[in-house]
């Protein structure tokens, strides 16, 4: 056994031949200095190419064991008879070459082409007289070939054995003395062949002697060696070369024939020798590749036996007749893409069993910028990469490697081979947009989808599954998913609650969109919700204020002109745009030719000039209408008295009927009302003038100070659009006589607008009108004071003092 290593690495083995199936060949693990698990993790295996496997790899073990039992007589007279291999490595790629040779043993006798040769000898052939035997043939080597021959009986002939140039041996008998074919005309005669093997193993072949009448002269080559050259290629029937022989004898004893005496085995199918002429020609095919040199015997015999031996040689010449062979021994069908430049993908062994340029190959690409080939070693290629890689331009490569021959025509293969790019996770998710905005109209169904955001990656399976996730923010302090959701697979945006544009009419946030890969890329996108207004709420009527218990009257004296105003109807509407535009008009009324409604403004007035043929009493219903689709709308009443006085209106309007079920409750309630009313101005007088004397000492104190004064107004709205609507600031006027004390709180009127309101269910109502117009009259009123009321209050207090069930002038 012996070890040596060359650029790969190599090991050398000698075995015997005919070794059992799973005999040890020798320990590859130890001798190579590589640890059984790494045979294991390296998927180690054995290449042989296109030969026969007959040794096979034990990864468990780390030991080559015999898959075939070898014959080393596969190599013929070649010595020594051994055979290569490759073990190849994976993880990273290695490469070892084992050279296994075969020692032979003595397992072949030896043998002969014939099983009997006949001779003719001329009874007066002198002593000395030499014929040549057929050889045997032993195809072991060394001592187990054939070393000596034995003739017997040996009483007439005796046999020599001599060593040719070529190492070959030529055998030939020798006459001792002359036949006499009167006493024996036929001779039986054993030549053994022996070889010196252990055991000792012969062949034979009977040799028949017929003795001839004289005839002296042998048949004599004309020369010793013919040499002759053929391309392996050439066609059957080609002349090699032409053997000739001399015979000096005259008659049937002069006539020469020839005959191939001995050829290696399976050459006597290729050639062939014309017994007259000699011709020497081709009747097989060659091949190089197999046989390179051949040596055959031409026999010379006359028809006295008489013969001669005519060596011919013939050397067949080498034709690029063979195309390379491309053997993958190992690749890499999926690679990453991120792999770095220089990464084996592929190991190729190419051979071409042509020799000389007809056997150098060299291997190309076709165009391919990233993957290139290299010429590791004598006849292996690995192919590698030459850039980097990127999955989302080029997913796969089909690449074709071309292996040609330099000879002429050159000879070429290819092989096309399909690698995989694996995606690395390289590529964050990209929305369709920069950022997205939607719209939903009010009072939508809760988890009502908005739209949809969509993000794509360029990365691949797992690495390309894009999820959504609504990132944390708020909305007026409220969490923002409490408004929407976001579907994490499909990005589809839910409504989580019903909104109402009046609350809130568009918020921001954020949505995140990741992938699955690792680790993790991501990125997000601003989203603006708008909320579009919906015609959901009707015109709400702030004046005339609408009450159930008594009857609220406007007061127009006959004398009033045409376009008199008689009051405004004010009304209002939360919706915006068009849903808020309003608009009025006069539904019902007792007598249309009397009052018009404003379109726009809701203003009352009158259209011709007041007679006394008119009724007192006169009911308008006025409808407020918006624009939205479909329209909502509001009706209100407007009661209004025409009328000069105050009698002629009690008068007129106590003539509605009383209710009689009017009990001792009512009065307890009134009294309620009076007392929480008289304590609700009382406090707010107190209020008031804290608030004066608070600020007096302020203003002091500031003025005697060097701190700037910066006065305080009160905020005040006024109807500058023009929509109808009630200035927020009213004046009233506090009254008080000097005998307060038993006196009850009253409200005098404005001076801009009589507003009559009247319980025709109480008692005594001209006395009280009249005993409140005698307080009003007195001008020694000691106490005015103005209050400022929103329009709900000034509404909740007249409802108040409506159900109270007095009258009240404003």
């Amino acid at each position: 056994l012996s070890l040596f290593h060359s650029v790969l690495g190599q090991v050398s083995y000698s075995i015997p031949e005919e070794m059992p199936k799973g005999s040890l060949v020798g320990n590859i693990a130890q001798d190579l200095g590589l640890d059984v698990k790494r045979l294991k993790s390296g998927k180690a295996r054995i290449y042989t190419g296109e030969g026969t496997e007959y040794i096979e790899l034990n990864k468990e073990r780390g030991v080559l064991v015999m898959k075939e039992r070898l014959d080393r007589e596969l190599c013929g007279k070649t010595t020594p008879c051994s055979f290569s291999f490759e073990v190849i490595l994976e993880n990273p790629i290695q490469l070892y070459r084992v050279t296994v040779e075969v020692i032979d043993i003595n397992d072949n006798s030896p043998s002969f082409p014939k099983d009997e040769i006949s001779l003719k000898i001329v009874e007066n052939a002198a002593a000395g007289t030499r014929f040549s035997l057929i050889r045997a043939d032993d195809p072991d080597v060394g001592v187990n070939d054939i070393q000596k021959y034995t003739l017997k009986p040996s009483d007439n002939f005796k046999l020599e054995v001599q060593s040719q140039p070529d190492g070959g041996t030529n055998v030939e008998m020798v006459l001792k003395k002359q036949l006499d074919r009167e006493k024996q005309d036929r001779l039986s005669l054993v030549l053994t062949a022996l070889d010196a093997g252990d055991p000792q193993l012969s062949g034979t072949i009977l040799i028949s002697i017929t003795v001839l009448d004289a005839n002296d002269n042998a048949p004599v080559c004309t020369q010793t060696e013919y040499k002759t050259n053929v391309k392996e290629n050439s066609l059957q029937g080609a002349v090699l070369t032409t053997v000739s022989a001399s015979d000096a004898d005259e008659g049937p004893h002069g006539h020469i024939q020839y005959d191939i005496s001995n050829v290696p085995e399976g050459a006597l199918d290729l050639f062939h020798v014309d017994q007259e002429s000699g011709v020497v020609t081709l009747v097989g095919t060659l091949d190089y590749e197999k046989f390179r040199h051949y040596e055959i015997d031409v026999q010379a015999s006359d028809e006295g036996g008489n013969s001669d031996v005519c060596k011919v040689m013939i050397e067949v010449l080498d034709t690029n007749d063979n195309p390379p062979a491309i053997n993958i021994m190992s690749t890499s069908s999926t690679i990453s893409e991120d792999v770095k430049p220089g990464t084996v993908l592929t190991m190729m062994n190419v051979q071409d069993p042509d020799s000389d340029e007809n056997g150098k190959v060299h291997c190309l690409l076709d165009e391919n910028t990233h993957l290139k080939i290299m010429s590791t070693s004598n006849n292996f290629f690995t192919l590698v990469t030459d850039g980097e890689l990127d999955r989302e331009i080029a997913s796969q490569y089909n690449v074709t490697v071309t292996c040609s021959d330099e000879g002429v025509p050159s000879l070429s293969s290819s092989v096309t081979l399909t690698l995989q790019i694996s995606d690395v996770n390289d590529n964050a998710p990209v929305f369709e947009r920069s950022s997205y905005e939607a719209y939903i109209v009010e009072n939508n169904t809760p988890g009502l989808s908005i739209f949809t955001v969509r993000a794509r990656d360029a990365d691949w399976n797992q690495n390309a599954r894009v999820s959504y996730i609504l990132e944390d923010s708020s909305v007026n302090g409220v969490p923002v998913s409490s408004y929407v959701s976001v579907s994490a697979d499909s990005g589809v945006i839910h409504a989580v609650r019903s909104f109402d544009y009046e609350q809130i009419k568009d918020f921001h946030f954020r949505v995140k969109a990741q992938d699955g890969g690792s680790p993790l890329l991501s990125s997000n996108v601003s989203v603006k919700i708008m909320i579009q207004d919906q015609n959901d709420n009707p015109p709400q009527v702030l004046y005339p204020v609408q009450t159930g218990g008594s009857l609220v009257a406007e007061m127009v004296p006959r004398s009033a002109d045409v376009g008199y105003l008689v009051t405004k109807v004010v009304a209002v509407d939360v919706d915006s745009g068009q849903n808020a535009w309003l608009s009025y008009k006069l539904q019902k009324a007792t007598d249309r030719a009397l009052f018009e409604v404003g379109l726009q403004n809701g203003e009352i007035r009158t259209i011709r000039q007041v007679t006394d043929k008119d009724a007192v009493k006169q009911r308008l219903t006025v409808i407020v209408e918006d624009n939205g689709q479909p329209s909502r709308s509001a009706t209100v009443i407007v009661n209004v008295a025409v009328a000069d006085s105050f009698p002629e209106v009690l008068s007129e309007f106590t003539d509605f009927p009383h209710d009689k079920e009017y009990n001792d409750n009512l009065t307890f309630y009134l009294v309620l009302a009076l007392a929480v009313v008289s304590f609700l101005f009382i406090t707010c007088l107190v209020v008031i003038i804290s608030v004066k004397i608070y600020r007096w000492r302020q203003s002091r104190v500031l003025y005697h100070s060097s701190l700037p004064v910066i006065p305080y107004y009160p905020p005040r709205y006024s109807d500058t659009l023009g929509t109808g609507t009630l200035p927020h600031v009213y004046n009233y006027e506090v009254c008080r006589t000097t005998d307060s004390r038993r006196s009850d709180c009253k409200f005098g009127g404005a001076g801009s607008q009589n507003v009559l309101i009247m319980d025709p269910s109480s008692t005594g109502t001209m006395q009280r009108i009249q005993n409140e117009k005698s307080i009003l009259d007195e001008p020694d009123s000691p106490l005015e004071v103005t209050l400022s009321f929103p329009p709900f209050i000034r509404a909740g207090i007249l409802t108040l003092f409506e159900h109270s069930g007095s009258i009240f002038f404003l």
